[in-house]
């Protein structure tokens, strides 16, 4: 894995009114494939409730190979998936089978535990193919960490699409622009995918925190120029109004409500304690979550120990070794 420091120097010139950082992303390469991380980040953990953003390709498989994320589990958060190339099957420990498309919405709270795989399906492995879009993760209230687990999808065309002056936005969750999106949420917030004709602006919504990921292109803040693979961070309060560059840019808008305090994060654990999401007594958390998700587990749980670093196969299940016993996922046929 290859990193950058997270966060990139603000401009030599005054920074424009109303930005309170610029963000880089982490990145690393899985077969050709990058994926960059702009959160967390040092300088900032969250925006709104957004406690992880990902950005996945764009790029090209080759015939026989495709994304395989195997089964695993999350606790205290919900995963959302939105891509603007290609396709992935999603399978969840709630016997959900849903692929979703460029453009669709895969929301999954994960509340009390949940387990869940990303693969590409046998049908788009035939051929070369392209796959290209995000996946974040949105941080549960306290009040809600222990909810039971859920998954929704919504197709695209059911999301509000808002188009004015030279600007293409989609909502994909939350409200702004006037619209509200069918996507259920926990808490306040935001999110959209805009696509900004050149010398087009969009102003951003009145919420407390707010950010821009730069998709592609170059976007202008005040007369400053910011280049693609970039997280921008906004204060609250202050009117702004991003325009895209002389190529036009596509932007990713997300922010929200302050979060009810700061969280804890380990491995794909989300958590408001760092006793659930740390080691110590978080791996007996851990062993909680894969009951709860549906797994099984030859000792029951009992040892209260996690995961080792290495992943074991035995017959057709994708298992996880914790010293004494192992943590049994489900069979690959079907998750």
């Amino acid at each position: 894995m290859s990193t950058t420091d997270p966060t990139d120097p603000m401009p030599a010139s005054p920074a424009p009114a109303g930005l309170e950082a610029v963000l880089l992303p982490r990145s690393h390469d899985i077969g050709g494939f990058e994926v960059r991380r702009a959160l967390p980040a040092t300088q900032r953990q969250m925006i709104g409730p957004f406690i992880f953003f990902d950005q996945m390709g764009p790029g090209e498989f080759l015939t026989g190979r495709g994304v395989d994320v195997r089964p695993h589990p999350h606790i205290g958060l919900s995963t959302v998936t939105y891509l603007f190339e290609g396709e992935i099957l999603h399978r969840d420990s709630l016997g959900t089978e849903q692929p979703i498309a460029p453009g669709d919405v895969n929301w999954m709270t994960a509340g009390r535990g949940i387990a869940h795989s990303e693969r590409t399906a046998a049908a788009r492995r035939a051929a070369p193919h392209r796959l290209a879009g995000i996946q974040s993760w949105v941080a549960l209230p306290k009040h809600l960490e222990e909810s039971p687990p859920d998954f929704a999808h919504h197709p695209g065309a059911t999301l509000p699409l808002i188009e004015a002056g030279g600007a293409r936005l989609r909502l994909i969750a939350g409200h702004g622009w006037g619209a509200t999106a069918p996507v259920a949420v926990a808490s306040e917030l935001f999110y959209a995918d805009a696509v900004l004709a050149p010398g087009a602006a969009i102003p951003l919504p009145d919420h407390e925190e707010r950010g821009i990921w730069v998709m592609q292109g170059q976007v202008e803040v005040g007369g400053v120029g910011f280049e693609a693979g970039r997280m921008l961070v906004f204060r609250a309060g202050d009117a702004v109004s991003v325009k895209a560059g002389a190529e036009g840019a596509r932007l990713l808008l997300l922010g929200g409500a302050a979060m009810d305090g700061p969280r804890f994060i380990f491995w794909n654990f989300v958590s408001s304690s760092r006793e659930r999401a740390g080691r110590g007594t978080g791996w007996a958390w851990w062993c909680r979550a894969m009951r709860a998700s549906g797994s099984r587990c030859r000792r029951s749980g009992r040892c209260g120990q996690g995961p080792r670093s290495r992943e074991r196969s035995q017959e057709n299940y994708t298992t996880y070794g914790c010293g004494r016993a192992y943590v049994i996922v489900g069979p690959r046929s079907r998750r």
